[in-house]
């Protein structure tokens, strides 16, 4: 397939371009720049994802591509829209398997949007609420590829992700898995306030010092949060839940999990040690960087990879 141009210029929608997301594939639904609108996938606090093809191809090929536009209700944001370009900017510049590639964009101007190839799979998080419950090896398996994506875009930006989640992940029908969504992304050196974002879900997997100094956030913040969801895979549960945002901001500062082994006992010792030291409350006694986190999940892959 051929390579599509890196910037597409893009005309202002009209309010019948809009889709709602009841209504199903139609191949007249709507327009944005030269990409044909099918279906509105899902509505996001501050974006909108449309399955689309570009306009010249022939009704009979698949829409094989996403377009994530930012709802008009935010043109005129400057956080809003500097988020976009940020996630365009980092997905544009990280080549790597496990990290979701942009590959056009319009954010010079409304309505913003970019594009991405539409990943086969499901959401982890939709996957986790249908009773998903991998073996140990597999839950490791796709952790591990989140690490190098991690490792990848931190290499070759100097960012982290600031927002790692099931719900950002999409896995493969064969596991490979696929880490999306960049909006948060920022350096060491930036501030990023978690009260930027929507708390919903993002602060079940926040660590404990982006709820205190941003300064002090770095990339084990990040392996904290990957903590939290290979605890979450391999049990099917949060190691700290509440309704209350400000309680669950506590919990996370002060409170211990509870030991992943009494929750699933067949769990192995090694296993049960990395997931605690993922989720320390200090960062200094977490795995230092990704290289050392993926050292010693590929070791645990290699060591129990009879259990799958």
């Amino acid at each position: 397939m051929a390579m599509l141009d890196p910037l597409v210029t893009v005309e202002p929608s009209e309010p019948a371009d809009v889709v709602t997301s009841n209504e199903e594939i139609h191949p007249s639904m709507g327009r944005l720049g030269p990409w044909q609108l099918l279906r509105n996938l899902c509505d996001g606090q501050y974006t909108r994802l449309y399955q689309a093809r570009p306009e010249n191809h022939g009704e009979g090929l698949p829409a094989a591509y996403v377009i994530k536009v930012l709802r008009n209700q935010w043109w005129r944001n400057s956080e809003a829209i500097a988020r976009q370009r940020r996630e365009v900017w980092i997905g544009s510049h990280v080549s790597h398997p496990n990290i979701g590639p942009v590959l056009s964009a319009g954010v010079d101007g409304p309505p913003f949007y970019f594009v991405m190839p539409k990943l086969p799979g499901s959401n982890l998080a939709k996957m986790l609420d249908e009773g998903y419950r991998p073996a140990i090896p597999v839950a490791i398996w796709i952790v591990r590829q989140i690490a190098e994506g991690l490792a990848a875009v931190y290499e070759q930006t100097g960012m982290m992700h600031a927002d790692v989640k099931p719900a950002n992940m999409i896995v493969a029908p064969t596991g490979h898995t696929t880490l999306i969504d960049f909006g948060f992304a920022h350096s060491s050196q930036e501030a990023s306030s978690w009260t930027d974002r929507p708390v919903v879900g993002t602060l079940n997997y926040i660590a404990p010092e982006m709820l205190t100094s941003t300064l002090s956030a770095d990339v084990r913040s990040d392996i904290y949060s990957l903590g939290i969801t290979l605890y979450e895979l391999l049990t099917q549960r949060l190691p700290l839940e509440s309704d209350d945002p400000c309680e669950l901001v506590d919990l996370h500062r002060q409170a211990k999990p509870v030991s992943i082994r009494e929750i699933r006992p067949t769990i192995p010792p090694e296993v049960a040690t990395l997931v605690h030291q993922m989720l320390a409350k200090d960062p200094m006694r977490r795995p230092g960087s990704y290289d050392e986190l993926i050292s010693q999940l590929v070791r645990l892959e290699v060591d129990l990879f009879e259990l799958r």
